[in-house]
């Protein structure tokens, strides 16, 4: 069986997959994919601007949803190229490096939306259970500091479970299983040891999207208990209307990407293509979702996006 060694890293050419047995229909195909990626650029393009033009919305709240939208708008753009290219030119090639690269960016904006998504949780739990000390607790500093530490974390984190990769040699067949490189895939097709790489790329999910989840979780557990604790039924329902929005975006992160574990788990016979759908589903769905819950579910930032595309006469 021929082998391509570590020193020929860089020549090395991976082929992505599009959506498997439904070649044929890849033109069509494309036609949601472009849908989906023009709302979700377009969607969280204007909810950053809104944010940064209207100074109603500087606000600690606002400043978190700026950073969501960032990483959408990073998962969006990092597989727009690989997936598009696909459907429309049947251009699978990608070289090593340049799917190292883009493995790297869409872990490390999974990370990133899942870190905010964290911080947002603080975020709701400090409003409700200590408002009068809301401002002066998530300051303009502190908000700049936890932003700092999730790009810090997510490096981090990361760049030794893609680094790792460089030491695979891999074997003749060099076809990837999605229209992106995903770190499983790339370790599937390699004829060396891979536990270290399995190893440092869970310890690396455990310790980011894992914790994460654990401490949204524990967030909302405080949250219900200092809700229920206020006396009023108004008050409650007012309080806990604030966590809404932030409730669907954690459903519209976390359930996908479950849902994609349990089916490379326990759906092995499943058709090809049910994997790749999930995959990108899991890739796509908060992008293109996150903005229209915000912009449906928050009455500010409805208001700031009017005035934004009143003002561009749109």
């Amino acid at each position: 069986m021929s082998t391509l060694q570590n020193t020929s890293s860089s020549s090395i050419i991976f082929l992505l997959t599009g959506v498997p047995e439904l070649e044929a229909y890849h033109t069509w195909i494309s036609i949601p994919f472009c849908f989906i990626y023009a709302t979700a650029l377009s969607g969280n393009s204007l909810i950053l601007f809104a944010i940064i033009t209207q100074p109603s919305l500087h606000e600690p709240m606002y400043y978190f949803l700026s950073m969501l939208s960032t990483a959408d708008l990073g998962l969006s753009i990092s597989t727009l190229a690989t997936m598009l290219g696909i459907f429309w030119f049947n251009a699978r090639e990608i070289s090593f490096n340049a799917c190292l690269t883009q493995m790297f960016f869409i872990k490390f904006f999974t990370v990133m939306e899942s870190s905010v998504l964290l911080a947002m949780a603080f975020d709701r739990y400090v409003a409700i259970s200590n408002p009068l000390r809301y401002a002066t607790i998530l300051t303009d500093i502190r908000i700049a500091q936890i932003g700092v530490s999730i790009v810090i974390r997510g490096t981090v984190m990361l760049t030794p479970m893609v680094a790792l990769l460089k030491r695979l040699t891999f074997c003749s067949s060099l076809v990837l299983r999605h229209s992106y490189c995903f770190h499983p895939d790339v370790m599937k097709l390699s004829c060396t040891d891979t536990r270290i790489n399995s190893v440092v790329g869970l310890t690396a999910m455990i310790s980011t999207v894992g914790v994460d989840s654990v401490f949204i979780l524990l967030s909302y557990v405080l949250i219900v208990r200092t809700v229920l604790s206020i006396a009023s039924p108004e008050e409650r329902k007012k309080a806990f209307s604030t966590c809404i929005s932030h409730i669907g975006a954690v459903a519209l992160f976390y359930i996908p990407l479950i849902s994609l574990s349990f089916v490379h788990r326990f759906a092995k016979r499943a058709p090809p293509y049910v994997h790749t759908m999930i995959a990108n589903t899991y890739l796509l769905t908060p992008p293109v979702m996150n903005p229209i819950i915000y912009s449906v579910r928050t009455k500010q930032i409805r208001k700031a996006l009017i005035k934004v595309l009143h003002s561009k006469g749109i």
